[in-house]
């Protein structure tokens, strides 16, 4: 299968920019998994589309605010984006301009409230970094701070709310990007879907800045996937494996808690404990194990992310919804409106 058989045309007016004012005032475009048949809503109408007995499955994981803006103590301007934390206070990071950043060079962040030296520089250009600062500091602390949110390269409004770029049920801090379907949702609207008799659960993903990464690769079965890490415990593996014991649906919020999930089940779709590693590329002909439905925001063209949603339904039923989306004035990306595919 091709790249270019998941293109689409998209003008720029409509990659949102901003959030909008209310989450769950964002639109929802629902598609039927099996029809094809499509029906424009607002967000807090996805009620409509659940029923007691079903379990919504959210990504719990937190954005860290990790571009970071110093100086090399020659005084030369330099940027880090934080990846991997390796433990110790070490870190991979890419920086930029990368030709600033060599073995054993010096910078600092935050008026001098840290600094980073230059450990190691790896074969993909990106660096191995040690931060220090004074032991009455905590670094998540510091980056809280100082740093800013790794917004996508397509967003070039400055976030005003870095909240905004944040679940309201985010907790695990680690991701370099938001989860970004579960931005819709508010307390109220999950306390009502809860009241619905839908069971919630929550599994971790941290996102990493490989997720923004193009498929190069005109064949995509030759494309690489990054790692991310997942944790799901056991008590949501009982909640799902009682969901599909029951003959309930389980609906996962989001590429990532698709990715986990499809990760961490066996192969009749049930789940354990667990904490792993995945470099899962889902696309059409991929045989789903335990979703059976999906929410999720509007994708690049030609992405992983497409693909992913398409091997889920079907590449023409999501081209042609996404032509639809188009042509109805749809926000895309991650800011953008979402859609219901069950």
């Amino acid at each position: 299968m091709k790249k270019s058989d998941f293109y689409f045309d998209l003008p720029d007016e409509l990659i949102a920019q901003d959030p909008i004012k209310d989450r769950d005032k964002s639109r929802l475009l629902y598609l039927n998994r099996e029809s094809g048949e499509i029906s424009h809503r607002h967000f807090f109408d996805v009620t409509d589309y659940l029923k007691k007995g079903d379990c919504l499955v959210l990504n719990n994981t937190r954005v860290l605010p990790a571009r970071l803006y110093g100086y090399k103590t020659t005084g030369a301007k330099v940027e880090f984006l934080l990846l991997n934390n390796l433990g110790n206070d070490k870190w991979e990071v890419i920086t930029g301009p990368g030709r600033k950043a060599k073995t054993g060079d010096s910078f600092v962040f935050g008026d001098g409230i840290m600094s980073a030296d230059v450990l190691e520089v790896l074969e993909n250009g990106n660096r191995i970094v040690k931060f220090t600062y004074g032991n009455a500091h905590n670094f998540y602390d510091i980056i809280n701070k100082i740093g800013e949110m790794p917004l996508p390269h397509y967003i070039t409004h400055k976030l005003q709310d870095s909240e905004r770029y944040q679940t309201v049920y985010s907790k695990e801090l680690g991701s370099a990007a938001a989860p970004t379907a579960g931005l819709h949702f508010t307390p109220e609207l999950l306390k009502k879907i809860e009241e619905m008799g839908v069971a919630i659960a929550y599994v971790t993903l941290h996102v990493g800045i490989g997720t923004f990464r193009p498929v190069k690769t005109e064949n995509i079965e030759e494309h690489h996937m990054h790692s991310e890490h997942y944790w799901v415990s056991a008590e949501t593996a009982e909640k799902i494996n009682s969901t599909k014991r029951n003959g309930g649906r389980v609906i996962a919020v989001g590429t990532t808690s698709c990715r986990t999930l499809e990760s961490a089940c066996d192969d009749n779709g049930f789940l354990k404990d667990c904490s792993n590693s995945t470099s899962i590329f889902i696309y059409p002909g991929y045989k789903f194990k335990c979703i059976d439905g999906l929410i999720t925001n509007f994708h690049l063209p030609e992405s992983t992310l497409i693909m992913l949603v398409s091997a889920f339904c079907s590449r023409e039923k999501i081209l042609n919804a996404y032509n639809e989306a188009i042509k109805e004035r749809y926000r895309f990306f991650s800011f953008g409106d979402a859609m219901i595919i069950i």
